[in-house]
């Protein structure tokens, strides 16, 4: 039965289409079609989106917000008409909720400043153990500056947080707590609705990096009732250099700004500055409006196909690439816990390094990550260098993961 449904979905699912709309698939990489397996470090752009970006430039590049004349005022409604649709994809209750950023980094780093002042020594901070760097850095400045503890919720062997010892770390000194949504090495899915409401039950605030999460799970921060949300566009079918921060309003006006200049401003004399209200506080200085435009154009795209499609097609997907990875012998998956997983598995080849495996795979036109995904904890949790991590996204197909399977046995026989 299984087999029959897996069959249906595929069928029905118009990965074949989808795959038109991404000008970069239709390449040679090394005289081979591009297959493209590293979607968890960026998605590709479809040409309804680069549309958007051409047209921007095109047609009405100019600043927003301070212009009256018609090209900034197009320009002005292109921008917050997409920080609308974010807000309303992510159910925030008010879109001054949604700040816009550089990326999710930037955003952590936002957070992290502002609760720089108002964090104490007697204060603690946990962090999970699946974070990718820039979920830990930061915090690590924040404790070093503030003297607050930083605590760290461990890992399983299966690439599961332990929620045992989550709730022995738990205390009414905690603070802040810092989980990722999904992790970005293994693919594993945090159980952050239950993090988030015992950690709320001691008085202590979640930030959840979504940036890997959002490709593949729609999160309803309301229902949620998370503190502060990050998602990065360049994950999600849009360009880089542009995401978001939510964050609860409340939690917004107690934090300080993290930059000064033009726009988070209401007046401004050499004696005293008033700030402006949000979500212009923390968006000081020209942003990047292409980008926040274009992201709301990748978020209708995505809408086009449906998350909840997108979903059911990229677990086939992987479950697919979980079965034929493991028939080869010597393989050994890092996050095993299939039913808790977006599409990526995390791999290595016994006796073979990560990078000579994907230095093969790339000269048969197939693109994977290599080395520890800026996860470095998780590495040395396996006692490895790194992994070989095939990241899958909606517009990639069963055939293509055949053709990388066919190519990691020629590279493990070259290597053996």
């Amino acid at each position: 039965m299984a087999n029959k449904q897996s069959l249906d979905t595929t069928l029905s699912f118009p990965v074949e289409k989808i795959k038109k709309d991404f000008p970069i698939l239709q390449r040679e990489v090394n005289g081979h079609p591009l297959v493209y397996f590293d979607n968890a470090a960026t998605s590709q752009t479809p040409q309804q989106v680069i549309d958007v970006i051409a047209d921007y430039y095109q047609n009405y590049n100019a600043n927003i917000h301070r212009g009256v004349h018609t090209l900034s005022q197009i320009a002005t409604d292109a921008y917050e008409q997409a920080r609308e649709k974010i807000r309303a994809h992510f159910n925030a209750n008010k879109s001054y909720e949604i700040i816009f950023t550089a990326g999710t980094t930037h955003a952590i780093n936002l957070v992290a400043n502002g609760y720089t002042s108002l964090l104490s020594k007697e204060d603690e901070v946990l962090v999970s153990a699946l974070e990718h760097h820039s979920n830990i850095v930061p915090w690590q400045i924040m404790c070093e500056k503030t003297g607050a503890t930083l605590k760290v919720i461990p890992m399983l062997e299966n690439g599961e947080l332990d929620m045992l010892a989550f709730d022995q770390l738990l205390s009414n000194k905690t603070k802040l707590v810092f989980v990722n949504h999904v992790s970005n090495a293994l693919g594993t899915i945090n159980p952050i609705e239950e993090i988030i409401k015992k950690a709320h039950q001691v008085g202590a605030k979640v930030l959840i990096d979504g940036a890997q999460a959002a490709p593949h799970i729609q999160a309803d921060v309301q229902a949620l009732d998370v503190d502060f949300y990050t998602v990065s566009a360049h994950k999600m079918c849009g360009p880089t250099g542009v995401g978001v921060l939510y964050g609860k309003e409340e939690l917004l006006n107690l934090m300080p700004p993290y930059q000064g200049g033009g726009e988070m401003i209401a007046e401004v004399s050499f004696e005293k500055t008033t700030y402006a209200g949000l979500p212009h506080k923390f968006e000081a200085g020209t942003p990047n409006i292409c980008g926040g435009i274009a992201f709301g154009a990748a978020l209708d795209y995505m809408h086009s196909i449906g998350f909840d499609n997108i979903a059911t097609y990229e677990n086939e997907l992987l479950v697919y690439a979980t079965e034929k990875l493991s028939e080869i012998e010597g393989t050994r998956i890092f996050g095993t816990s299939t039913d808790k997983k977006t599409a990526v598995i995390s791999f290595n080849f016994e006796g073979i390094h990560p990078y000579d495996a994907g230095t093969i795979l790339d000269k048969l036109g197939i693109a994977v990550r290599t080395g520890h995904h800026c996860a470095q904890p998780i590495m040395d949790f396996y006692a490895i260098p790194g992994t070989i991590r095939a990241s899958f996204a909606f517009y990639n197909t069963k055939a293509e993961i055949d053709l990388m399977i066919n190519a990691l046995k020629k590279a493990k026989m070259m290597l053996s």
